[in-house]
């Protein structure tokens, strides 16, 4: 039997794997996890709860390239990427186990142009009952997979999957809103149903056993506004069935119009997680290949190819139709990246989950990745130049009284770019705290990564304070030296 892409499986496996449980109670991060919220939006930041001072400096522009992310990044899968009006951007995510939570879709929210996460809770608090009752002649699904989030005419529409590991036994189904905002009074997730179950018959009148699984939808609309749902893992691959305004299901007589757009005609056929792109004159189909949820051992990476119709034929770099094994590689592991995959794309950034080598606490965690595309001759490409960080130059001492700040400053090299996590101690070095407002790490000239935090004067009986900056990239961390504020005497 052919294998289907059960997340449920896959991530018991990891957690039994790692020896640890996915629990609500505790919410593990990336190695060096921020506790503290993600910092407010550029020109609207509330003063520290600890320094009293906003940050000074506007975000920057990114490059091209892995963008560094701090904060709560942990543990995210099949992580779904939109960006809000008002510049917030949210990451959708599949559910923790054993119902965890309620085991429905994560949230998570930043609010720095996607550098500092934060966790906001689950759509929900429980799966919907129907899907229960789908099921109910077996296992019940211990969580909600895959999400996509996507907008049309003032509605969220929010895709998210449920299944059966180890078969086809699936439904991708449908909730909506009207604002992303957990704090807008008009915010609620309101569940639609089923969109599309498997297996699916009448495919392919010539091959009447065909069928998809039905996870993992990506939704795209044509030069003419009309959408389609890609979708599929495993079994025949990926397709692309058309969908319709406004009830963002499938139109009616669907599966004879749907289209099988990528297989790769291999003993297991490994290719999930489609996210269909348009940029330029093509559409760029995404996929996932290989194996995911193995930790350390995961072989998942990210192929791409490209046609001037939604409907394909989509070819790699080499010419080679991704419906009869083409697909170009263009995201693999690399450094303490492993299994990069699970991917979906906004504008021109990236999303996509991989299991952390660098996470100290809980090796090889499921955490979110952010890349940049930089577009080269038509066609997407990633830097996977991996560089640790290091400190370039580090903080000095200084004495603040009378009113005045304190400035301290630090750089570091690194690749991708580095960012730095400012943190105090009163207790000389015994605890330290993280600067809940992260200051703004800014791309030198000279190509290194310059943060500067501003503190406010001692006053004359203040405890001395010791301040210190973490550099932090996908590939590890360092730590400048400790340096001293004390109050001008």
């Amino acid at each position: 039997m052919m294998k289907s892409r059960p997340w449920a499986l896959r991530a018991a496996g990891l957690a039994a794997a790692l020896g640890i449980a996915l629990t609500a109670a505790a919410v593990p991060t990336t190695a060096s996890p921020i506790s503290s919220p993600a910092a407010a939006p550029e020109n609207r930041q509330a003063p520290d709860p600890l320094t009293g001072w906003p940050a000074k400096e506007k975000i920057q522009p990114d490059l091209p390239g892995g963008k560094t992310v701090v904060g709560q990044t942990s543990p995210i899968h099949d992580p779904a990427l939109i960006i809000a009006p008002d510049g917030t951007w949210y990451v959708y995510s599949t559910g923790r186990v054993n119902r965890e939570n309620g085991g429905t879709i994560q949230m998570w929210a930043s609010h720095d142009a996607g550098t500092t996460w934060e966790y906001t809770g689950t759509v929900w608090d429980r799966i919907p009952a129907w899907i229960d009752e789908h099921f109910s002649d077996g296992e019940l699904p211990g969580n909600l997979w895959a999400p996509e989030i996507t907008e049309h005419n003032g509605t969220y529409y929010l895709y998210y999957s449920a299944s059966r590991f180890g078969g086809s036994n699936s439904v991708t189904a449908l909730a909506t809103n009207t604002t992303l905002d957990p704090n807008h009074p008009d915010y609620e997730w309101v569940d639609q149903g089923l969109v599309v179950s498997s297996p699916v018959t009448g495919l392919d009148p010539g091959n009447p056993g065909k069928t998809f699984n039905a996870i993992d939808a990506g939704i795209i609309e044509d030069a003419d506004g009309t959408p389609y749902m890609a979708i599929g893992s495993f079994w025949y691959g990926i397709f692309l069935v058309p969908i319709e305004w406004p009830s963002g299901k499938p139109v009616a007589d669907w599966q004879s119009k749907t289209v099988n757009i990528a297989d790769r005609f291999m003993p297991g056929n490994p290719i999930e997680a489609p996210y269909i792109t348009k940029h330029g004159g093509y559409y760029y189909l995404f996929t996932s290949f290989d194996s995911c949820c193995r930790g350390g051992d995961s072989t998942y990476k990210v192929a791409v190819g490209r046609s001037a119709s939604v409907k394909g034929p989509y070819l790699d770099k080499e010419g080679r139709d991704m419906f009869g094994g083409g697909g170009s590689v263009v995201l693999d592991s690399h450094g303490a990246i492993t299994g990069p995959g699970g991917q979906s794309v906004f504008g021109d950034y990236l999303a996509f989950h991989y299991y952390d080598g660098s996470n100290q606490e809980i090796p090889y965690f499921p955490t979110l990745g952010v890349q940049k595309i930089e577009w080269v001759d038509g066609w997407p490409a990633f830097n996977q130049t991996v560089e640790l960080p290091a400190v370039a130059k580090q903080p000095r001492a200084e004495r603040a009284g009378d009113g005045k700040t304190a400035s301290f400053s630090a750089t570091a090299t690194g690749t991708p770019g580095p960012v730095a996590v400012w943190e105090t101690s009163s207790d000389g070095g015994a605890n330290w705290q993280r600067i809940r407002t992260r200051p703004v790490t800014r791309h030198t000239d000279e190509g290194t990564y310059r943060s500067t935090l501003e503190l406010p004067s001692r006053l004359p009986g203040d405890p001395d304070l010791l301040v210190r900056a973490v550099f932090h990239n996908a590939h590890g961390r360092v730590t400048t030296d400790a340096v001293g504020l004390s109050a001008k005497r």
